[in-house]
């Protein structure tokens, strides 16, 4: 309510002003009668100002947004309106009037003000300054000011005369004029040449008083000069037009984004201005001054050319980008690809690897747990495809659930095909998504890219509908859905150490078939303990020397139930061996060191952990610190030192706060 009532009082005010100023220019205008005249100068001319610049100053004070800046505004026009009274009623009545005077002060008082408020709103409306808006605004500004200077500043300076603080104070405005005149072109150039109503309004009122004051300067100085004509209008219209902008709706900020031809107008119309300058000079020589500043705008126009030149060749580069990368996974789409196959068969460099990749189960899994799940597991199955080909070759997603790749190494692409296949692979509670595959060698084998997809293609289609699911994955996946009928708390718990195992194994530098080999043991590993009894699995106090001989058999156990499927049988002697200690006091056949594989090394320490980690019901939950703790008393005894240090280096990695990796 409070708003509403200033902003009517301030619409009364500045109505009654622009009814007042409407009086005055019929007479400056019109001149009907000198008496007239002379009351409307000395009553209603310098209070129409000083009015206006409080009406300038409650803006500012009434209002919290921008009060600064318009408090300086209205600071800006009292100061002329407080400079042009002093004049009215001291100076102009003496016989010779002193130059500078106390008047002068006023005016020049003006500009400072002024200049503030001018950045102060600016930074206000546009947060974000673009460097090209921003040069545009310099180019303006140059170019007006040479304009100016070769046109105003050259009269003035050619009529200059008298004491030094004279001759100082006649160039001073019109530097300070040509210099506001730039600023508000600077302006209007950083929004984009458009400023709205407001905005608009400020730059008129300012434009106005400025360019009047320069037309009173130019005027003076060539005699033309007639007090009460319509130039004198120009500072009240100027100061008038500052206070209807003060009261305007503020608009909200905005990032300033100017297109398509407008983005030449205003460098090349400044170039211009600029270049007619320059000509000029050869037939009526101009001021230094002038010359510099046309130089100045011809060399920012050049810039301005050259920044809108890389700014060009940076947005086709980033839309060729985009063009030609695939939006959900990252990974290079079916127009990068059939580019890239062209090439290689167009360079004939030798064999490349071209494979087409096809994930079985994927639909599943995308109606069981939605879309954005869906999407989520193509992303990390895309980062997995693209970080087991490294720099040797290029991943692709051409859509849907299909992928393909590039390989460029010169041997073993049967391997390479293999492994990408594997890392395009997942597996959980309820789901399994693995991937066929039809491979083409390149350009033996396709003269064409289209020819290579269709061959790749139909070799991928007949892999798949030729086996469906693998026995290996068949067999897994019963093997792992029975465990968690047996028992859920086993389900979760080998899902947690396949992950880690497999992350671990990596960290160990092993192959990437050991490393899937490493997971699907650790998968597998306690699918023995389906013949244990409940009463003993789930027995919460200690276990005696009898149920203790149940539990060491579960891994033989394990062993005879993957060796019974020959797609799993390559892992058995890893289960078997899983439960080995490094210091030979494991079970079941006592090994220890290096006689015992890797991969088992491996799947017992991170058994362990997740063991110590997730609670079970013989032991209680332990932090991940003291679950360190033990791994480093340990080492050398129950685990492989090499292992556990490169265990600690992974969670050092995973965690935020990193985890001290010395192993004594």
């Amino acid at each position: 309510m409070r708003h509403l009532a200033s902003d009517r009082r301030a619409g009364l005010a500045l109505l009654a002003l622009t009814a007042a100023f409407g009086f005055l220019a019929i007479d400056y205008v019109f001149q009907p009668s000198e008496a007239l005249r002379h009351v409307l100068n000395v009553a209603v001319y310098n209070n129409l100002m000083i009015a206006a610049g409080l009406v300038c100053v409650a803006r500012g004070v009434l209002r919290t947004r921008e009060r600064v800046a318009w408090i300086l505004v209205g600071a800006a026009v009292l100061a002329w309106g407080i400079g042009d009274t002093v004049w009215t009623f001291t100076v102009s009545n003496e016989a010779n009037p002193p130059f500078p005077s106390y008047a002068d002060i006023g005016f020049l008082s003006v500009y400072p003000p002024a200049y503030v408020a001018i950045v102060l709103m600016l930074r206000a409306r546009v947060p974000r300054l673009h460097r090209s808006l921003w040069l545009d605004g310099v180019i303006g500004g140059l170019a007006v000011a040479a304009v100016g200077t070769a046109v105003v500043f050259q009269a003035v300076l050619r009529m200059t005369g008298g004491s030094s603080a004279a001759v100082a104070t006649n160039l001073a405005y019109p530097l300070a004029d040509l210099t506001l005149i730039a600023l508000v072109v600077w302006a209007l150039g950083v929004v984009g040449w458009r400023p709205g109503r407001a905005w608009g309004l400020i730059a008129a009122g300012l434009l106005v008083f400025s360019i009047s004051d320069c037309l009173y300067l130019y005027e003076t100085a060539v005699g033309s000069y007639v007090y009460g004509s319509p130039t004198d209008l120009g500072w009240v219209a100027g100061g008038l037009l500052l206070a209807w902008a003060a009261w305007q709706p503020r608009a909200e900020t905005t990032d300033v984004i100017v297109e398509g031809r407008w983005l030449l107008v205003a460098p090349v119309t400044s170039g211009l201005l600029a270049l007619g300058v320059l000509v000029y000079d050869h037939g009526r020589p101009v001021n230094m001054l002038a010359l510099a500043l046309a130089a100045g705008t011809i060399v920012a126009v050049i810039a301005r050319m050259a920044m809108t030149f890389a700014e060009n060749m940076q947005m086709v580069a980033s839309f060729r980008a985009e063009a030609r990368t695939d939006a959900l996974t990252g990974l290079a789409n079916r127009r990068k690809l059939l580019d890239d196959l062209g090439r290689v068969i167009a360079d004939d460099a030798g064999p490349v690897c071209f494979a087409v990749f096809d994930l079985n189960g994927f639909k599943q899994y995308n109606d069981s747990y939605g879309h954005l799940a869906g999407d989520a597991l193509l992303t990390r199955l895309g980062k997995n495809l693209a970080r087991y080909i490294g720099r040797r070759g290029t991943a692709y997603r051409l859509g849907g659930d299909e992928f393909c790749l590039l390989w460029y190494g010169e041997a073993g692409h049967d391997v390479v095909v293999e492994g990408a296949s594997a890392s395009l692979g997942e597996h959980g509670d309820g789901f399994m998504i693995s991937s066929a595959y039809g491979s083409v060698l390149l350009p033996t084998e396709a003269a064409t890219a289209m020819e290579a997809l269709r061959l790749a293609d139909q070799r991928m289609y007949t892999q798949k509908h030729g086996r469906g699911v693998t026995p290996g994955e068949q067999s897994t996946g019963v093997l792992l859905t029975a465990l968690a009928e047996r028992d859920p708390g086993l389900s979760d718990h080998v899902n947690g150490v396949a992950e880690l195992a497999e992350a671990l194994a990596e960290r160990l530098g092993l192959s990437r078939g050991e490393v899937l080999r490493t997971r699907l043991a650790a998968s597998l590993h306690d699918v023995g303990k389906m013949a244990i009894p409940d009463e003993i699995l789930d027995k919460p106090g200690p276990l005696t020397e009898d149920e203790w001989k149940f539990v060491r058999r579960h891994t033989l156990v394990g062993e005879r139930i993957l060796l019974a499927a020959p797609a799993l049988s390559h892992v058995a002697g890893i289960v078997r061996s899983s439960h080995e200690r490094f210091d030979g006091g494991g079970y079941p056949d006592g090994l220890a060191g290096e006689a015992i594989p890797l991969a088992a090394r491996v799947v017992l320490l991170c058994d362990a952990f997740d063991a110590m980690t997730s609670g079970r019901a013989y032991s209680s939950r332990l932090t991940e610190s003291q679950a360190v703790e033990e791994l480093r008393r340990e080492a050398g005894r129950q685990f492989d030192p090499e292992v556990v240090q490169a265990f600690l280096e992974l969670l050092a990695e995973r965690s935020e706060e990193p985890v001290h990796v010395a192993v004594a």
